[in-house]
């Protein structure tokens, strides 16, 4: 049966975690050996006991993938998964059974064997339950699923939706049936947007194909995954690949980075980073603090603010307020008395009457933005990324491609910022940056985008 690269992924991690799993379990069995009084040198116990490790760690996620053991993560009963365990463990016993008797290997340690079979099942019957509680946790609501539009003609989507594993299906929240043959594709354009779409699942074999086209240009240019059940569509920015939903191929027209094992080293880089930077600049913290209630007090240190995450989801960032109270009223004011340095739909302005004079000291030296740290600890945003802006700037895009700069997680800091923040006052150019990043993603950029940052800030270059 087909499985799709992100259950492939899925399950490549959790053989990984389970074969850790599996050494902690032997290891265990060796020192509980100590602990017992059976043997007094635990290094050398363990040591005699390489060879089972070798058999143990890389062959049981393998064996217990044979009975299933990583299907149907979000549905599978506790029943089903503890058969699948002992089949799987009672196969890996047998082997070593055998290796024991043909390979005549002498002082085998029978306590380590059994207690490391045993508590290898009741790791990995825990970290499977919890697995599955976790999963279906985050489906439980609306918020947590990926929210999908079907698009066909008549009756295909329906029939895509009844042949597809429920599985999948229950991850998914279907905000609309897109009828390809009886709607205009400028609703769609209008769709992606106001319902934060992720991905578009085409099945369209009755579609006339220029109507397909020009549905997967309105995904294309706002960055949202295309997944095509039908013929080869050329395109201009996606990349086209071969996935599968459930054991349907699909063609999928992707103008984001590709789920890989570097983007989810990107994920751990940016909690462990964000965790550590927090710990570092915790004195930063308590003087930003101090100084906002002392400079301009009668308002709140935070300012929180409703920006534009990932497709557009909305989010609340948090910054060290810099402005005087009530600053969001003045902005039209502000607007029409200095008018705007940015050309676009987003408003910059160097020497802004609002900030006060600590505020201008914070934003100078980046201080103003540590509080987004916990945005990224939540997962809101990245430490690199095209820099998060208002939901009233992102609804004033006057050009609808430039939504494809919401298609991945929004960052602290970026190419613009790490070049010198305020010398580009075009949002064409900005915008440009942005997908360039996108466009060119690896771990390794991320890395030198960092360390462009870190002499931005230290000398207050091009800072607002």
């Amino acid at each position: 049966m087909a499985i799709s690269r992100k259950d492939s992924f899925t399950i490549q991690a959790l053989q990984l975690s389970d074969a850790l799993l599996v050494w902690l379990a032997f290891w265990l069995g060796g020192i509980a050996r100590v602990w017992l009084g059976w043997a007094n040198d635990d290094e050398a116990v363990l040591q005699s006991m390489n060879w089972a490790l070798y058999i143990a760690v890389p062959f049981t996620p393998l064996v217990i993938e044979r009975f299933g053991f990583y299907d149907h993560l979000r549905h599978k009963g506790t029943s089903t998964a503890l058969w699948q365990l002992i089949r799987g463990l009672l196969v890996i016993a047998l082997i070593m059974g055998l290796f024991v008797v043909f390979a005549q290997i002498a002082g085998t340690r029978r306590l380590v064997l059994g207690l490391g079979l045993s508590l290898s099942f009741l790791l990995l019957i825990v970290r499977d339950r919890v697995t599955h509680v976790w999963l279906k946790k985050r489906i439980a609501s609306d918020y947590n699923k990926e929210r999908i539009v079907l698009a066909g003609s008549g009756d295909e989507m329906t029939e895509l939706l009844a042949e597809l594993d429920p599985e999948i299906t229950s991850s998914w929240k279907v905000v609309d049936h897109f009828d390809l043959g009886k709607r205009d594709v400028l609703e769609l354009f209008a769709l992606l947007k106001e319902q934060s779409v992720s991905r578009v699942v085409f099945s369209a074999k009755n579609t006339e194909f220029e109507k397909v086209a020009r549905a997967v240009e309105a995904c294309e240019l706002q960055g949202v995954e295309a997944w095509i059940a039908a013929s080869f569509i050329r395109t201009q920015i996606a990349r086209p690949v071969f996935d599968a939903i459930g054991n349907k191929p699909m063609l999928v027209l992707r103008s984001t980075p590709e789920l890989s094992w570097e983007l989810l080293c990107k994920e751990v880089f940016d909690r462990v980073g964000a965790a550590m930077i927090l710990a570092a600049c915790s004195g930063f913290w308590l003087f930003a603090m101090l100084g906002i209630m002392l400079k301009s007090p009668g308002a709140p240190v935070f300012f929180p603010q409703m920006r534009a995450g990932r497709y557009g989801k909305p989010f609340r960032m948090w910054k060290f307020r810099t402005m005087v109270p009530d600053a969001d009223k003045m902005l039209d004011q502000i607007k029409a008395d200095h008018g705007n340095q940015m050309e676009g739909p987003v408003f910059k302005l160097q020497n802004d009457p609002r900030i006060f004079p600590f505020g201008a000291f914070l934003r100078k030296y980046s201080i103003d933005e540590l509080p987004q740290l916990v945005n990224v600890l939540k997962g809101d945003m990245s430490l690199v990324g095209p820099r998060p802006l208002p939901i009233y700037e992102v609804d004033a895009f006057g050009d609808i491609s430039h939504r494809r700069r919401l298609s991945v997680k929004p960052g602290i800091t970026c190419e613009w910022q790490a070049g010198g923040r305020n010398t580009i006052t075009s949002f064409e150019e900005w915008v440009a940056m942005d997908l360039r990043y996108i466009d060119n993603w690896s771990l390794w950029l991320d890395i030198k985008i960092l360390l462009r940052t870190i002499p931005a800030v230290f000398f207050g270059k091009g800072a607002a």
